[in-house]
C-alpha cells in the first residue's frame, strides 16, 4: 500500500456508488453462460441477522438485534447498479455469511446459531439457484462443526465448503456432493492458545472498542489461490493459522510454522488475497488497521511487512473494522470502519 493516509469516504455514499457492498454479506453473480447474460438476471443475495424474530440465542456473546428475515434477494440493474427486491428466503437462524460456487449454480449460508443437537452446534445450508430468475431452492442443512458459524467459503476445487465457527472457536471442512448439497464434516479443528488482551495494542486514542477477547473466535476461513493451503483467522487469539489441505483425505494438517501472530488485542477479522497471490492483507477489528503480508504460495508462509491505519489522522474515539477487499484489478484495497461509518480506500503500489 503506497499511501500512509487512506482516502476516507462515508460508508453510505460508497455503497451508493460501488458494486462492493456488505462484503461477505452481499454476493452478486451473473447467472448463466456469457452468451446468455443478456437474458439472465444479475442477482444479489444478502445475508442477515434474523434470530431475534424467531429464537434469541443463549450465547455468551449474543448476536445483536436484527430485523432480517433470512436471505434477501435483489436483481441488479446492469447499467445503474440499482437494486430491485426479488423476494426473501425465510430462515430463522441468521444466515449471516453467504458464498457462491464458481458456476453460480449453488449458494451456501452460515446459519449463526448454537442450538442444534446435544453439542449445541450451528448449521450451514446449501441452495440451488434457478438460472432463470435467481430464486433459491433448499438442498439440505447440516451441522457446521461448532457453535455460531460466521463464515463460509468454497475451496477452489469446488468440492469442499470451509466453515469458521465464531462461538465455537473452530473450523470445519464439509464435502460438497455432485448435486451441490453438503455432506457431514470430514475434519474439525478447535483453536487453542492464550487469549489476547481486551484493549488493542494499536487502538486509537479514546477508544472503548473491545469485543472478541473473551475466548477463541474463529472469524474467517479461506483457501489460498492454489488450494494447497487453507488459512483461518482467530480474533480472540490474534492469530492467522495456516493449514496444509489434503483434498483426498479431506483434512487439514498444521503448516510449518502453523500460525503468525498479530499485535495483542488488535483482533484480526478478515483477510483478502491480492490477485497475484503473493500478498495477503488482514484487517484488524479492534486495532483499526490493515497489515500487509508477503505470502509464499510454495511453503504457505506469511511474513508481515507493513501496517497502516484505516482511520484519518487525528481520529480519537471508538471504531470496529469490518470487511476488507482487494479490487479485481489489484490496484485498490477497501476496508470498512464501523462506528466511524466510513470506508478507507488505499492504492496498492508495485511492491504491495
Amino acid at each position: 500500500m503506497t499511501s500512509h493516509i487512506p482516502s476516507i469516504v462515508s460508508r453510505r455514499s460508497f455503497l451508493k456508488s460501488s458494486a462492493m457492498a456488505g462484503g461477505a454479506l452481499l454476493t452478486a453473480h451473473s447467472l448463466g453462460a456469457p452468451a446468455a447474460q443478456a437474458e439472465a438476471p444479475l442477482m444479489a443475495y444478502v445475508g442477515t441477522f434474523s434470530s431475534p424474530l424467531r429464537d434469541v440465542l443463549p450465547t455468551q456473546v449474543d448476536l445483536p438485534p436484527g430485523n432480517g428475515r433470512g436471505i434477501h434477494l435483489f436483481q441488479v440493474d446492469r447499467t445503474t447498479g440499482a437494486l430491485t427486491p426479488r423476494g426473501i428466503y425465510e430462515l430463522g437462524t441468521s444466515p449471516s455469511c453467504l458464498a457462491l460456487n464458481a458456476s453460480g449454480a449453488c449458494l451456501y449460508s452460515s446459519n449463526e446459531t448454537d442450538r442444534v443437537g446435544e453439542s449445541k452446534e450451528g448449521t450451514v445450508s446449501a441452495f440451488a439457484i434457478d438460472r432463470a430468475d435467481g430464486q433459491l431452492k433448499l438442498l439440505n442443512t447440516v451441522p457446521s462443526g461448532g457453535a455460531g458459524p460466521t463464515y463460509v467459503s468454497v475451496h477452489p476445487c469446488g468440492k469442499f465448503l470451509l466453515v469458521a465457527n465464531y462461538f465455537g472457536g473452530s473450523v470445519a471442512v464439509l464435502p460438497i456432493q455432485p448435486d451441490g448439497s453438503l455432506g457431514a464434516a470430514t475434519d474439525v479443528k478447535v483453536d487453542e492458545g492464550t487469549i489476547g488482551p481486551r484493549k488493542a495494542t494499536n487502538a486509537p486514542p479514546g477508544t472503548f472498542a473491545f469485543s472478541g477477547h473473551d475466548r477463541t473466535h474463529a472469524h474467517m476461513i479461506q483457501a489460498d489461490p492454489s488450494g494447497r493451503f487453507v488459512l483461518h483467522i482467530d480474533l480472540g487469539l490474534d492469530r492467522i493459522f495456516v493449514w496444509k489441505f489434503d483434498d483426498t483425505k479431506c483434512t487439514l494438517t498444521p503448516n510449518d510454522p502453523p500460525q503468525v501472530s498479530l499485535p495483542p488485542g488488535d483482533g484480526p477479522r478478515h483477510f483478502s488475497f491480492h490477485p497475484n497471490g503473493r500478498w495477503l492483507y488482514s484487517v484488524q477489528e479492534e486495532g483499526s488497521n490493515v497489515v500487509l503480508f508477503d505470502y509464499n504460495g510454495t511453503t504457505g508462509r506469511l511474513a508481515a511487512r507493513q501496517t497502516i491505519s484505516t482511520l484519518p489522522p487525528g481520529f480519537s474515539g471508538s471504531n470496529f473494522c469490518s470487511e476488507i477487499l482487494v479490487s479485481p484489478d489489484g490496484r485498490f484495497l477497501y476496508a470498512g470502519n464501523r462506528l466511524h461509518d466510513s470506508v478507507a480506500i488505499f492504492s496498492i503500489g508495485d511492491k504491495g
